[in-house]
C-alpha cells in the first residue's frame, strides 16, 4: 500500500490562471507560499525564515471556484497529490517540474481586499473529479513544456 498526500496552508502567490480544455474543462494554475518561522538552535545560532512556493493545479469545479475567489494574497488550506513532471527543453536538457494537484480547498484568514467572497469564505471545496477523464489525458510526464495548456 502506499499513500500520496499532501496538505499545505500558506498564501497565493499570484492570481490564480485559467483555461478551458476540450468540452470546457477547466483547469486552473497558481502558486501558494508556505514557511517555516526563524527560530534559534540550541547553540545560539539563528535560521532565518524558510519559505517554499508550490506549484497548485486544480481541475473542474475546483478550477472554476478558484477563478472566482482565490486572489493573491488568498491564505488557503489545500489538500491533494504530488506530481512530477519532466520533458526534455529545446536544447535537450531534461526539465523536472513539480505540481500539487488539488482535490480539497478551504478558504482560511481574512477576506482579500475588493473580493467579494463571502460564500467562499466559510466554504470548502471538494472536487469529485479533480482531474480530466482519459478522454483528456493529463499531458504525459515527458510531455515537452509546448503542449501543456500553460
Amino acid at each position: 500500500m502506499s499513500v500520496n498526500k499532501v496538505i499545505l496552508v500558506g498564501n497565493v502567490g499570484k492570481d490564480p490562471e485559467v483555461k478551458y480544455l476540450d468540452r470546457n474543462m477547466a483547469v486552473a494554475k497558481f502558486s501558494l507560499a508556505t514557511s517555516d518561522p526563524a527560530y534559534k538552535n540550541a547553540n545560539g545560532t539563528e535560521v532565518p525564515e524558510r519559505t517554499e512556493w508550490h506549484n497548485i493545479v486544480m481541475w473542474n469545479r475546483l478550477a472554476e471556484t478558484a477563478e472566482k475567489y482565490i486572489k493573491k494574497g488568498s491564505q488557503l488550506y489545500i489538500e491533494g497529490k504530488i506530481r512530477t513532471r519532466q520533458w526534455e527543453d529545446k536544447d535537450g536538457i531534461k526539465r523536472y517540474t513539480t505540481e500539487i494537484f488539488a482535490d480539497t480547498m478551504q478558504f482560511l484568514g481574512k477576506r482579500p481586499e475588493g473580493g467579494n467572497q463571502s460564500e467562499a469564505q466559510s466554504s470548502s471545496y471538494t472536487s469529485t473529479v479533480a482531474e480530466p477523464s482519459t478522454s483528456n489525458p493529463i499531458p504525459p510526464v515527458d510531455s515537452p513544456v509546448d503542449d501543456l495548456p500553460f
